[in-house]
């Protein structure tokens, strides 16, 4: 197992606003909102006919909530390709869904003020639920046009080879 130093010189905790998504080996461009990386445990409750009014709580089954992922709309095709492999509209008899390889492993990072590296996350099989292609459009607004792509996953872990990095510092010339 990974031992982990700690900077006894930080004190802040990571910020949430740097951060990068890849799959098939390359940065996804432009992915401006990654929803929380969530586990859900259900609670089994039992109770022995002579135990007293009140019942045990053990665990049991874990589940992954979905990861919605967000980008401005560009002309980079990433989102409606991998949508397109779940389900290909128009597709023949044999060639509506690419069962060989519709489902990916992605890794999110997440990036000091810096842009070190400072925490990585595997998200295992992964297949796209729900593509929106296009938001609603309205002539009165002032925003950028946003797709989604929400990521079905079978779990998720911490990359521990991540070492907290050595942060740097400058000299200032006096």
């Amino acid at each position: 197992m990974a031992q982990f130093t700690v900077n006894p010189r930080r004190f802040d905790p990571y910020k949430n606003f740097k951060f990068r998504i890849r799959w098939d080996g390359r940065y996804v461009a432009g992915v401006s909102k990654i929803s929380a990386l969530r586990r859900t445990t259900e609670v089994v409750e039992h109770r022995d006919g002579g135990d007293p009014s009140t019942s045990r709580k053990s665990p049991g089954r874990s589940k992954y909530e979905a990861i919605t992922l967000e980008r401005g709309v560009t002309h980079d095709l990433e989102f409606e390709r991998w949508a397109n492999k779940v389900w290909n509209f128009g597709g023949t008899n044999g060639g509506e869904v690419s069962l060989a390889d519709f489902r990916k492993d992605v890794i999110i990072d997440v990036f000091n003020e810096s842009g070190q590296t400072v925490l990585s996350y595997f998200v295992y099989r992964c297949w796209v639920s729900e593509y929106q292609a296009l938001p609603e459009f309205d002539a009165n607004a002032n925003a950028v046009a946003i797709q989604t792509l929400k990521l079905e996953n079978e779990g998720w872990e911490r990359d521990l080879s991540v070492a907290e990095p050595a942060e740097p510092a400058f000299n200032n010339p006096e």
